[in-house]
């Protein structure tokens, strides 16, 4: 086929080749050579001893079968083979994550201070065994169908499996145009790249399921965004982030299929899915794609309740955002809260507050409605009833699982009619005090019972100093107090040690990926390194974090920061 291109045998055991016939880079005759897409026996400290696959993607699927690098409409394939297109400035390593490289990848540390690795994470080298993919996805984008989005400065340049059989795709973002790019120019700037690498991470840490990062680069490449579409156009540094997912199908991926009627490519697609992804569905279950969207309805929820356990709004929830896998993808005007506000909003351009963070929920039950649309030309009748009623079980799954977390994060055992009564009235109270969210919950695990009795609230503890001037504040702790009592075979000290581990203490705070974005602009990278440090222990006091300021309360100018979705 011709999307298998020929190299030299010399190549064929995961060399790095770079573009434009430039030398490859080839491991000793007698090296270990591991196979396309699998893990070396040992960490790698050279990319020749690493290796890529595409095959998994390619082989299933028919592929477009134009192969020039133009923006079109795209039709009867899942994927269009096409190259990132490499900086033409240099290229400057901003960060990289340890954990993914030597956890996840299989990667020594040290290979970061190679040229080859700057080059291929840069999009300026290729793997052998990849063939870089451009995903072709549409969406409903604020409510209404956009028709063909796909990764429009995106490509998937490989799978790997790892030596824990956890099989990853890899994908550059902001590694050139495609042919989904629109009127896109295939790049992404610093700023969001920032926030892309370090929010990654922080939600990896923070127990929600997420895409992963596991490198930043940034070049001086000239690149023109309006950041808030007010026709203010500046110039910003491109740059490209590696990201890496267990899957990047989305109910896009679907949506595109069905409303061009390719039945026979979505049947194949979500069979696909299915066998690769949800292994507890068994292939030659004639209800397997009912089994499949329950699956999807209820982790759904779950995704969605930890999102406001934290106060994560993601910001775009639209369908070409949401993972088919249930985990966090695609962070563009995102944003955590500082005060609590149900009508928090971080998207600047979202005008009708649609993805205000309080109305997630709702929202995702509007994207598996229209999950559910697309999977109906492959359901009979009866399954066409039983997936609406699967459907409309959603809201039970999210009530009960976002109790459950509230309930953990306060510190409460066992169950209680009155609980959901206890969250509302703190969540009411935080409203109107405009309490700091993460601050509130984590010196709730740091106070203690007498203290709390007692109403004296240390200095220490501002956000509950905040809290503490609302006139039903003591009714609230009289309340809570006599919850823990109810606890059986606890102390307090146990409350406090269990709460510590599910309220975390560090967040990614908007100021604080601003002030690193400042930095990083003047090619000081200090700040975002240390961010990824500190936000792969949230849970744990740091005291670089606190030297930092980062759990003290924000800074006056924080509250005058927008977030964009011009990236």
């Amino acid at each position: 086929m011709w999307w298998r291109p020929w190299l030299p045998a010399c190549l064929a055991w995961g060399c790095v080749a770079a573009l434009c016939g430039s030398r490859g880079l080839c491991p000793a005759p007698n090296a270990s050579r591991p196979e396309p897409g699998q893990c070396p026996r040992r960490r790698a400290a050279e990319l020749c001893a690493w290796a890529l696959s595409s095959d998994s993607l390619l082989d299933p699927f028919p592929v477009d079968v134009i192969q020039e690098n133009y923006v079109r409409n795209v039709r009867n394939c899942i994927f269009s083979v096409v190259y990132p297109t490499p900086f033409k400035s240099r290229v400057r390593l901003v960060a990289v994550s340890k954990e993914v490289l030597e956890n996840v990848l299989d990667l020594d540390i040290s290979v970061k201070g190679s040229s080859d690795f700057l080059e291929f994470i840069s999009g300026g080298k290729v793997i052998f065994g990849s063939v870089p993919l451009a995903h072709r996805y549409g969406g409903h984008q604020f409510g209404s169908w956009a028709g063909q989005l796909g990764d429009g400065r995106a490509h998937l340049i490989g799978v790997y499996t790892n030596r824990h059989g956890e099989r990853w795709e890899l994908q550059l973002k902001g590694s050139g145009k495609t042919p989904y790019s629109r009127n896109g120019d295939g790049r992404a700037v610093l700023r969001s790249s920032v926030r892309e690498f370090l929010c990654s991470e922080a939600m990896h840490h923070l127990g929600i399921p997420t895409s992963r990062a596991a490198s930043l680069v940034v070049s001086d490449d000239d690149v023109w965004r309006d950041q808030f579409y007010n026709g203010n156009i500046k110039k910003e540094r491109g740059a490209i982030v590696l990201r890496l997912a267990k899957s990047w199908f989305r109910i896009g991926s679907l949506e595109i299929l069905a409303h061009s009627g390719e039945l026979d490519l979505l049947r194949r697609l979500l069979d696909f899915i299915i066998q690769e992804h949800f292994p507890s569905i068994a292939m030659n279950d004639s209800n397997r794609y009912l089994e499949f969207f329950s699956t999807v309805v209820s982790e759904t929820a779950n995704l969605i309740s930890l999102w406001m356990s934290v106060g994560f709004a993601h910001g775009v929830c639209n369908t070409d955002n949401f993972s088919l896998l249930s985990i966090t993808i695609d962070y563009g005007p995102f944003g955590f809260m500082d005060s609590y506000d149900p009508n928090f909003v971080p998207n600047t351009s979202d005008d009708e507050r649609r993805y205000k963070i309080g109305n997630q929920a709702s929202v995702g039950l509007f994207n598996l409605s229209k999950l559910l649309q697309a999977l109906k030309p492959l359901l009979d009748p009866r399954q066409k009833q039983l997936a609406s009623q699967i459907l409309e079980g959603y809201g039970e799954h999210y009530h009960s699982r976002f109790t459950e977390l509230f309930k953990t994060k306060l510190g409460l055992l066992g169950s209680n009619e009155n609980d959901n009564y206890l969250i509302a009235f703190l969540l009411k109270i935080m409203e109107d005090t405009k309490a700091d969210f993460t601050m509130t919950f984590r010196e709730l695990s740091e106070i203690t019972a007498d203290q709390l009795k007692e109403l004296h609230i240390p200095e220490e503890f501002w956000a509950l100093q905040d809290l503490g001037k609302h006139k039903l504040f003591s009714e609230w702790v009289t309340m809570y107090l006599l919850r823990l009592n109810s606890n059986n075979g606890d102390s307090d000290a146990k409350r406090r040690t269990r709460m510590a581990t599910v309220n975390p203490r560090y967040i990614l705070r908007n100021w604080m990926a601003e002030s690193a974005v400042q930095k990083a602009n003047l090619n000081d990278f200090s700040e975002v390194q240390l961010l990824e440090q500190v936000l792969q222990h949230p849970f744990q006091r740091q005291e670089a974090a606190e030297r930092a300021g980062y759990s003290l309360r924000p800074p006056a100018w924080a509250k005058h920061l927008k977030v964009s979705c011009s990236s």
